[in-house]
């Protein structure tokens, strides 16, 4: 009689790649519905364009490298890096800019640094910033929420704009664009408006951006999925948003009129996405407890200097990948002590 034997460790979490990517894949979701609910068919559009481009350019960059394809797509990783890059660009952005951030990400930013498990950098964020710094103007043009835009376009309109540049006739890209609620929050402040003047904007839902705050909302129960499904720990979304928070919060009772609430800045921009799903990549994120407190905390506090001071309206793009390259010395230094190991002073 043969027995089957179970050796350890005896744990619920997933045991796969492929089984955390389509965790990954499902927390995502409900955000990505939302999004496109809001802004349009576009988030959907370059969804299936960069997950298309993700996939083709890993199958020939592991040909390149002679290394068989059909195990790595299938890991999922290459389509979790597409999904969480397409929900980060404007919805009309042009599909050319999808597939080169989308294959910089790819080919670049994780197989050049050896595949899944070697790259320093997210690359979802590499592609995204690529991108951010080189077309700086089609990376901010977005669309107005759906309660708030006069001429929404439909599926067979966003395509045509995605794939040709032009927009129906008697439509201009001023008219049916807007600034981003961090944008704009960042314009009025500098032209010396105050934060109640600045709020009576129909744009403005209870925190943040109307419409923005409910994609936040649905990114936060996708993120919450991960947690209870054990993909993921609480400490680096806990320590980044309550660092974001902190920081907030304490410059809005300095000046109420010149720093808006720290919710604002929790359900605005990729805060909550960048919380749950980016900050959080396995590879690129400290690895010990203690590291992830750091690491999170860090990440929210370039966060907001970036936003309040710096050239960029969001910053969780340039935050992530900052931290990244300051990983293997947090783990370095936050290493738990082995058990039964002895302090190496004299006693």
């Amino acid at each position: 009689m043969r027995f089957l034997t179970i050796t350890s460790p005896h744990s619920a979490r997933p045991n796969s790649v492929t089984v955390t990517m389509l965790w990954v894949i499902v927390a995502l979701l409900p955000g990505a519905v939302a999004m496109t609910w809001y802004f349009g068919w576009g988030i959907a559009i370059h969804m299936l364009l960069a997950s298309i481009t993700a996939v083709v350019a890993e199958g020939l960059v592991l040909k390149l490298r002679r290394r068989p394809a059909l195990p790595a797509i299938q890991d999922l990783s290459a389509v979790v890096t597409a999904l969480l890059f397409a929900i980060a660009i404007p919805p009309l952005l042009p599909w050319w800019l999808t597939l080169l951030g989308t294959a910089f990400a790819i080919i670049v930013a994780k197989h050049l640094y050896g595949g899944i498990g070697y790259n320093p950098f997210n690359p979802a964020m590499v592609g995204y910033v690529l991108l951010l710094i080189s077309y700086p103007v089609e990376m901010t043009t977005w669309l107005p929420p759906i309660m708030l835009n006069q001429t929404p376009l439909d599926f067979a309109q966003t395509l045509h704009a995605i794939f040709t540049g032009s927009l129906p006739p008697g439509l201009s890209w001023d008219g049916i664009t807007m600034a981003t609620p961090l944008d704009e929050m960042r314009n009025q402040l500098n032209h010396n408006r105050m934060i109640s003047e600045i709020r009576q904007s129909p744009l403005w839902g209870d925190f943040g951006g109307l419409g923005w705050e409910w994609v936040g909302n649905w990114y936060l129960l996708g993120g919450a999925i991960l947690l209870y499904k054990r993909i993921i720990s609480w400490h680096i979304p806990v320590s980044m948003l309550g660092a974001v928070l902190v920081m907030a919060m304490l410059f809005h009772f300095l000046d109420q009129e010149s720093h808006p609430f720290g919710l604002f800045h929790i359900f605005s921009g990729g805060t909550l996405l960048g919380a749950f799903f980016i900050a959080t990549d396995p590879v690129t994120a400290s690895t010990t407890h203690r590291g992830q407190l750091i690491y999170g905390a860090c990440i929210g506090l370039i966060t907001y200097v970036i936003r309040r001071w710096g050239g960029y309206p969001d910053a969780v793009a340039f935050a992530v990948l900052l931290m990244n390259m300051a990983v293997p010395m947090i783990d370095y230094y936050t290493q738990p002590r082995v058990f039964g190991q002895q302090s190496s002073s004299n006693e």
